[in-house]
């Protein structure tokens, strides 16, 4: 799976090094990416989402459910990884 936040879409972005010598490089600066589980009330089950900070966030404000809807609409939310137990 790639390094993409399901919620807000959050990817890696390129920019240059500042080393101070003539050679110029490249780098790649990640986002803050965690596998978080949440408990879906709405559907009663335990769900898997790889998010960043500010998807916490706006799950957080926003409510799950609220969060999930407005991620598929826009096309980030790809798959959930439901859990057994």
């Amino acid at each position: 799976m790639s390094k993409i936040c399901q919620i807000t879409g959050k990817k890696a972005m390129v920019g240059n090094n500042v080393s101070h010598s003539k050679r110029r490089t490249k780098r790649k600066f990640n986002v803050n990416l965690f596998n978080k589980k949440f408990y879906w009330v709405e559907q009663g089950v335990w769900i898997t989402l790889t998010i960043s900070a500010s998807g916490l966030r706006t799950i957080n404000k926003l409510g799950l459910n609220a969060a999930m809807r407005q991620a598929r609409d826009k096309g980030y939310l790809t798959d959930i990884k439901l859990l057994e137990f």
